[in-house]
């Protein structure tokens, strides 16, 4: 529920300072001590300024408008764009995480979040707003029963989440179109789902823009800064946007705007691979909702999605690129043997199909492999939002929640709010480059 602008700034300066600058002629000016996280309010500049219009800004932009703030938000691309780690078609949202220590923590937000994504599009569909969520139910297989596995399942039962444990004959049963040549054991949960991405970030900043945000694209740098303070950020070309908070949600581009601070304290190197397969025409059995969303070692993929039909979805690969603003985001005919080499030993009849589109974006993981949510340790007024270790963006209506509780300090469960700290220790120089080893018993959802 929003509050109006008086209670908001009572909440976000209880304890604090607020710098009130000239609203007009001959207003009184009022400044107290600098202090951490103090907003500036005036006619023209926001209280808080988000860079990156990814999964954290922009969820978290429309959240803190909700609580009242005054948000501008800032992306050098826009929204839902094609160098986003949130831009493309397509991302899985389960609560599988046994391979996790903070796994019930992820969990738990993820079941809120699916709940979340269903009330979106249940309360925007009168908007015209395309549908996002897609219920398919999603089925981890392997040849034996893992600790990932055990871990997850121990996990869902502590958040009372629904789930099966299948063999190899009743996954064949259920789904005959899908092949378990090494299969012995697999854990099925059943709301699970998948999001259509750029679909999502395009109408989260739609909805953010209708109730009263502002979003400008650009390229962002640091503008002045005061002592402990940002007074402003520059937009390449078109000014600069002064405010009282600004939160940095830069995804891959964290080690280039913040060199020094998070150069090796986050991971962004390496690219997934994404390939859509086209399906059969008239057959159905690859099509939501006759498939699951599937996941064997190292390989996730989930069915063609109504609509559009870009097609049958599976990451199976990787590559290093460095630069988020210059790697290419389309996966090369060399690449393409491998997806076609696992559809074959799990979903032959799609071996030989057309590649509809391919998809590339850059993975980011923290030190703790954890989210971090932080403040700046250089800047009173500012925050970092970011680390998303491919985990982030299905979590993102209750990450967004969460974030402005932070800001707006109503978030006061300290060992959480601790779970999310920038740590102050660092990736060995190749780790930071992309090439240490994912770990993952799952493998990421892209």
């Amino acid at each position: 529920m929003g509050i109006d602008r008086r209670d908001f700034l009572k909440v976000a300066t209880a304890g604090a300072g607020l710098a009130i600058t000239g609203t007009a002629a001959g207003a009184q000016q009022l400044r107290a001590a600098p202090v951490r996280s103090a907003l500036v309010r005036s006619s023209q500049a926001p209280d808080i300024v988000v860079v990156g219009a990814g999964n954290f800004g922009n969820w978290t932009a429309l959240h803190l408008q909700r609580m009242g703030a005054k948000v501008t938000l800032l992306d050098q691309y826009g929204p839902g764009n094609s160098r986003s780690a949130s831009g493309g078609e397509t991302r899985g949202v389960r609560s599988s995480y046994g391979d996790v220590p903070h796994g019930l923590q992820w969990g738990g937000w993820a079941l809120r979040a699916i709940e979340k994504w269903k009330a979106w599009d249940e309360q925007y569909s009168d908007a015209m707003l395309p549908k996002l969520y897609y219920t398919t139910g999603d089925i981890i297989m392997r040849d034996e029963m893992t600790p990932f596995l055990e871990q997850t399942v121990a996990n869902w039962d502590v958040l009372g989440r629904d789930y099966e444990v299948l063999d190899a004959d009743e996954v064949r049963y259920r789904w005959p179109i899908l092949h378990t040549p090494d299969v012995n054991v697999a854990i099925y949960e059943p709301e699970a789902g998948v999001v259509r991405a750029r679909r999502a970030m395009e109408s989260v900043a739609r909805v953010f823009q209708q109730e009263g945000g502002e979003i400008r694209v650009g390229r962002v740098s640091l503008g002045r800064i005061d002592g402990r303070r940002i007074s402003d950020v520059e937009i390449e070309g078109a000014g600069r946007i002064s405010g009282g908070i600004f939160i940095f949600a830069l995804g891959p581009w964290f080690p280039k705007f913040f060199p020094a601070l998070m150069g090796k304290r986050l991971g962004i190197s390496t690219l997934g691979h994404v390939y859509y397969f086209s399906t059969p025409p008239g057959d159905e059995s690859y099509r939501h909702p006759n498939c699951p969303s599937y996941n064997f070692p190292g390989v996730t993929g989930w069915p063609a999605l109504p609509g559009d039909s870009r097609g049958f979805r599976i990451r199976a690969g990787a590559h290093s690129g460095d630069d988020p603003d210059t790697s290419i985001r389309w996966v090369d005919e060399e690449s393409h043997a491998r997806p076609r080499k696992i559809l074959a030993k799990y979903f032959p009849a799609l071996a030989e199909r057309s590649i509809n589109e391919t998809r590339a974006c850059h993975y980011t993981q923290s030190v703790s492999r954890n989210f971090i949510i932080d403040e700046h340790p250089d800047y009173d007024n500012g925050w970092l939002a970011g680390g998303g270790s491919a985990e982030s963006f299905k979590q993102g209506p209750v990450l967004g929640e969460y974030i402005a509780g932070r800001i707006m300090g109503t978030e006061n469960d300290q060992e959480l709010n601790d779970s999310f700290r920038l740590l102050e220790e660092e990736f060995s120089e190749d780790e930071a480059r992309g090439r240490r080893g994912r770990g993952r018993g799952r493998g990421n959802d892209l």
